[in-house]
């Protein structure tokens, strides 16, 4: 029962009305026992400002950011982690005993958490569909593995070239390809991993017109290679249905979705056990027709 103990959680952004983050969290903070409710909280880029402010004021122990805000809210940060610095994209705010708000990324972590094991994936190759603010949390994670090489496709040369000079590292392997590049094939035939970040597939049942890049590309593909899609709605993807149907393992976004979640209420309560199986559940539940 909501009382005047109850503390406030909540998700940042436009449109908020259908995320399933307000259903995982309560679902958690219920198990945990936590008084504190989880809001899903509109809100346009010229009011954001005022409205950190006021929920930092109001006591609101933490917040995740979703589209469009996630860059935005880094400049109105107090402070950034080194990752949220170096992404430039915030999910999670982290309020400050002297004002103003901590800026955190979790998608990172949520990203690697369904690889498994990082030693698994040493010397093997990655190949990640799209540029945009979701696929820098995903290079992110993947230059940590220690790949042998990561492969960015997308259609314009521009598009590329400003995401690699902004992600390049030293010791991590990346490099740029056109999908209108012959060299596309040979990528797809010595990839382990792809990922498509993309919003090809989102809510499509078509499968002629809902799959990354043509489905005549993915019969060049390794049977071993693993198929990993940011999208969760429909469940599977006809990407990750094909997928399957070739014997690929799969992975769609729901798990992502579902740990960075959990790793961004572990930096809010300070404890490290969240359940996590009921996030999972509760989420899954939500996503039932």
């Amino acid at each position: 029962m909501i009382n005047g103990g109850t503390g406030l959680v909540g998700l940042l952004g436009h449109p908020v009305k259908h995320s399933l983050s307000p259903v995982m969290h309560n679902a958690a903070l219920q198990a945990m026992e936590r008084n504190w409710r989880y809001l899903a909280l509109p809100c346009s880029e010229e009011r954001l400002a005022a409205v950190l402010e006021g929920l930092h004021a109001v006591g609101c122990h933490g917040l995740n950011v979703t589209i469009p805000h996630k860059q935005t809210v880094a400049a109105l940060c107090r402070d950034l982690s080194p990752l949220a610095q170096r992404l430039g994209a915030v999910n999670t705010l982290i309020p400050r005993d002297d004002g103003g708000w901590h800026g955190h990324n979790t998608d990172v972590e949520g990203f690697l958490a369904p690889l498994g094991a990082r030693d698994n994936w040493a010397g093997r190759h990655a190949v990640v569909i799209g540029y945009g603010g979701s696929a820098k949390a995903v290079v992110a994670g993947l230059q940590s593995l220690n790949l042998a090489t990561i492969t960015l496709v997308g259609r314009r040369a521009t598009g590329l070239d400003g995401f690699l000079k902004g992600m390049a590292t030293a010791d991590a392997p990346l490099r740029s390809c056109l999908d209108s590049d012959p060299a596309l094939t040979t990528a797809i035939a010595h990839a382990d991993l792809i990922v498509n970040t993309t919003p090809v597939g989102m809510n499509q049942h078509d499968e002629a017109g809902a799959i990354p890049l043509g489905k005549e590309l993915w019969t060049q593909l390794p049977t071993q290679a693993t198929l990993y899609d940011l999208i969760y709605t429909p469940r599977p993807t006809p990407w990750l249905q094909y997928g399957h149907g070739r014997g690929h393992r799969c992975i769609d976004g729901l798990e992502m979705l579902v740990q960075q979640g959990a790793a961004s209420l572990r930096l809010w309560s300070h404890s490290d056990t969240v359940p996590v199986e009921t996030m999972r559940s509760a989420a899954e539940a939500a996503l039932k027709p």
